[in-house]
């Protein structure tokens, strides 16, 4: 999320590490494999069962840090699906074995080494939809504020078509239409803002209480 590792593959050697060793149909876990017996030095998170809460359970909080990350690889299609594995949205065809509210993020997933590897468990009581609406809204459709304006970086899955999204933004709508018929994951090849040109994608703050027209042709 910071930059480290991005430009000597480290972050890239990270995160497919994460994908091989820690990813499963229901979310990323923290560790693999789980603690089987109570290590006093360790404390805590060996006292869970295995599978559960910080023992080799989906903690939901962090999967959204992994969706960013993957947007920052520019990575848009593993990305998106990290965020859907713990999406309520997503998950209605496995409600019989998530057992909570189709509408709430839970804290964890089961992992696993669990019994009932993706059980869902602690709904109300996370950070994860913050966490979450920051991932998607952000860094997904790439539209986050930034010192100079807004800033709109789209990484998304090569398959999406593109997609529209009005953000306020200090004192000022902005109607933002993404373009991505060039089929890609992640880049800007053109901004037009009320119909014309505009260069780079960081968008002025205009605060004058009008609604502006944006489009991003990515490439």
């Amino acid at each position: 999320m910071a930059g480290v590792g991005l430009n000597d593959g480290r972050a890239q050697k990270a995160l497919d590490s994460v994908k091989e060793h820690l990813d499963s149909p229901y979310g990323i876990v923290l560790l693999q494999p789980a603690y089987k017996d109570y290590h006093i030095e360790l404390g805590e998170v060996s006292s869970y069962p295995p599978g559960y809460k910080e023992n080799a359970g989906i903690f939901c909080h962090n999967n959204p840090w992994v969706t960013i990350a993957e947007t920052r690889l520019g990575r848009g299609t593993r990305a998106f699906e990290t965020y859907t594995k713990i999406c309520p949205a997503y998950r209605e065809d496995d409600s019989d074995l998530r057992r909570m509210e189709p509408y709430v993020y839970a804290q964890m997933v089961a992992g696993k080494d669990a019994v009932r590897h993706g059980e869902a468990k602690n709904s109300w009581l996370t950070g994860t939809a913050a966490w979450t609406f920051v991932s998607i809204s952000q860094y997904i459709l790439g539209v986050r504020p930034v010192f100079d304006g807004l800033l709109v970086d789209p990484c998304i899955p090569s398959k999406m078509n593109g997609f529209s999204v009005t953000r306020h933004f200090r004192g000022a709508d902005y109607h933002i239409t993404v373009d991505n018929s060039a089929g890609v994951e992640k880049g800007v090849k053109s901004v037009t803002v009320d119909g014309k040109p505009h260069e780079g994608n960081v968008l002025s703050a205009f605060g004058d209480g009008k609604t502006h027209q944006v489009t991003v042709v990515m490439g």
